[in-house]
């Protein structure tokens, strides 16, 4: 039996357990945002005015119309130190700076990689592939380059608990 036929049905097995005939050419993956992810704000975001719909009405239904009003803009959060300085973030935040940190690298993969911080006061992340998401020597790479990112990172960010 030939190496040609044997690749063959790996890759019909494979296949076949991972979501039966299903192409995974014909899935493409979601568009990145350029530069580094923000972090969220405790969950606050600024609300910006809303457009006023007077705009849109027709000249004849603009007497009819109420006035617009816009609605006050929230302040946005101020940011949790703890007395050394550090920043006190969700694990999900940390995450997002994790990845967005490790995104720099060449040949990051654009999609199927997961990071996870755990811990308390000396936290840690760990990432995760899905199958087919890097190559061997690729994930090895990203694995040993975790450890420095998040060396650097421990030095600005505490976990929130």
């Amino acid at each position: 039996m030939s190496d040609d036929v044997k690749d063959a049905g790996l890759v019909a097995m494979i296949s076949s357990i991972l979501g039966g005939n299903k192409r995974a050419d014909s899935v493409a993956p979601p568009p990145l945002t350029e530069g580094p992810p923000t972090v969220p704000s405790n969950g606050v975001e600024a609300v910006s005015a809303p457009i006023a719909e007077a705009t849109s009405i027709g000249q004849e239904d603009a007497s009819h119309a109420a006035p617009a009003t816009p609605e006050p803009v929230e302040q946005p959060a101020k940011k949790v130190t703890t007395r050394d300085g550090k920043q006190l973030l969700p694990a999900e935040a940390i995450a997002d700076l994790v990845l967005g940190q490790l995104r720099k690298l060449e040949d990051f993969p654009a999609t199927g990689v997961s990071v996870t911080v755990y811990g308390y006061r000396h936290w840690n992340a760990m990432i995760t592939f899905a199958p087919f998401s890097t190559n061997f020597q690729n994930a090895t790479r990203f694995r040993q380059a975790l450890p420095d990112i998040v060396f650097k990172l421990r030095r600005f960010v505490e976990l929130e608990i």
